[in-house]
């Protein structure tokens, strides 16, 4: 038996089509049916590491809420941008040179049997693929070379929802806009509009829903209010801690950052987190676990000023290190986070942020680029051809400092990056050293304590971690899975929702 397809397309990016795909995910595996996410070709650097290479994160969420094992079939293409002109190009689950080196345009033949080959392979495997499309289906500048939208919509004779961002405004238009551009044959793919992101009471938008469906024959199929605080990173763009202030509770952080966080009547304020937020930052999803947390509050750092008072600062993950670490010196950031490590207070680099804490990157291939370090670890980072993509498991060996709460803790995590790192042999030589705190060469703390840098991402999807650092509990993903999916039972019909699976 061959999977039923129901695909969610987009007015536009930032649409909501990936938090829908994961709420149906989970609704639908909550009616005992075997799901699969999948999403043909993904634009991001936030990428996690599956068995067979990196998929999109957004498809690594959607497999864990329809409760599947994430798998390099769900999104085959993943484009990682590394500039404004330039993609690596991921390939099922990994880095296609040629292709990177590839006109885009010229692409589409190459790359779509591998996509129609591993949707039908999980079509066969499952009763229902929930499909996510990338954009906007009527692009027309690029219909013509589509391999993400409606070419797989055809191939998979998917039941299509429209979902629009009506918190933008312009709503109506946006959808009719859209049917009005599909193709005639398309058009009748569409089983229904779903208004996203809606503040209010629906009854306010009668008799334009009726309209809708009077000019199209599409009805709306449901109005989805503005959901916030729901747990899972945004796919596109950066998560508005500002937007999430209202949900977080109240209190004071934990007793693991006593020894540098200031008492008084500051004991009691927000731990202000900062995350230098450079242009090519990766994997900045890994940090959603912190918007949540009572007592913390999360800063995206682009400017010094963003940095004034924060008790900890992060340097992520970069899709290129050597171009962003150029920019925090331009920003004048290279002084601010030296600063704040003087003043013993945490800075911790996460891959491509534990490289710019290092004292030089050296680039014989090409990779990245050479630069100088930050100087702040004496580590030294050679970038080679072949890419370390992989999970693992990890203890933690004594730290001291601000980071002794980590001590001992088992992290589970994943690595994505072409740099290795050691220790700079003529700074041993001269008596600087940084202890090792991670097996294998992945983790390092200086000599003062302050800085601490592992190149395993995930680190704050860990519980253990949060309790430790923060001295709160997290909500677990499937709660998070399970609102979404409680949402949907409550704002749609249950018989839309059954008329698209139905043989």
């Amino acid at each position: 038996m061959t999977a039923i397809c129901v695909m969610v397309l987009g007015t536009s990016s930032g649409a909501g089509k990936s938090w829908l795909v994961t709420a149906l995910c989970r609704y639908y595996a909550r009616q005992g049916l075997r799901v699969a996410p999948f999403k043909a070709q993904n634009m991001s650097n936030n990428a996690r590491v599956v068995p067979g290479g990196e998929i999109g994160s957004a498809q690594y969420f959607q497999a864990l809420a329809a409760r599947a094992q994430p798998d390099v079939r769900m999104n085959p293409l993943l484009l990682k941008p590394e500039s404004d002109t330039h993609s690596q190009v991921v390939l099922m689950g990994q880095v296609d040179a040629a292709l990177g080196a590839m006109p885009w345009r010229d692409r589409a033949p190459v790359v779509w049997p591998h996509i129609a080959q591993a949707l039908d392979s999980l079509r066969a495997e499952n009763d229902l693929v929930v499909i996510e499309g990338a954009g906007s289906p009527t692009e027309i500048n690029l219909m013509d070379c589509d391999i993400v939208n409606l070419r797989v919509a055809r191939h998979a004779q998917a039941r299509c929802l429209l979902v629009t961002d009506i918190d933008r405004g312009g709503a109506f238009a946006h959808l009719y806009g859209t049917w009005a551009l599909l193709p005639p044959e398309d058009r009748e793919r569409l089983s229904g509009y779903v208004l996203n992101k809606f503040r209010g009471d629906p009854a306010l938008l009668a008799p334009a829903p009726q309209q809708l469906h009077a000019m199209t024959g599409v009805p709306v199929l449901a109005t989805l209010p503005m959901v916030l605080g729901h747990g899972l990173p945004q796919e596109d763009g950066l998560p508005d801690p500002n937007a999430l202030q209202s949900l977080r509770q109240p209190g004071q952080t934990g007793a693991a950052f006593s020894e540098w966080k200031a008492t008084g009547e500051q004991e009691a304020q927000r731990l202000r987190v900062a995350v230098l937020t450079y242009p090519r930052i990766s994997n900045h999803d890994e940090f959603q676990p912190l918007c949540h947390l009572p007592g913390v509050q999360l800063i995206w750092a682009r400017h010094v000023s963003d940095c004034e008072d924060a008790d900890l600062l992060i340097l992520p993950g970069s899709k290129h290190t050597s171009s962003d670490l150029a920019w925090l010196r331009r920003q004048g950031l290279d002084a601010c986070i030296a600063q704040h490590a003087a003043r013993g207070q945490p800075v911790l680099g996460i891959c491509g942020g534990l490289q710019m804490l290092g004292e030089a990157l050296i680039d014989p291939h090409g990779i990245d680029g050479n630069a100088p370090g930050l100087g702040l670890l004496p580590l030294v980072t050679v970038f080679e051809v072949d890419k370390t993509v992989v999970r693992g498991t990890h203890a933690f060996g004594e730290l001291g400092g601000p980071w002794s709460a980590l001590s001992g803790q088992l992290i589970q995590g994943y690595e994505i990056h072409h740099g290795q790192t050691r220790l700079h042999t003529g700074m041993l030589q001269a008596g600087v050293t940084a202890q090792t705190v991670l097996p294998h060469a992945l983790g390092w703390q200086s000599q003062q304590g302050a800085v601490l840098g592992c190149y395993v991402h995930g680190l704050f999807e860990n519980p253990g971690v949060i309790r430790a650092l923060f001295g709160v509990d997290q909500t677990p993903l499937e709660e998070s899975f399970d609102r979404l999916a409680d949402c949907i039972t409550a704002h749609m019909p249950a018989s839309g929702l059954q008329a698209l699976i139905q043989s």
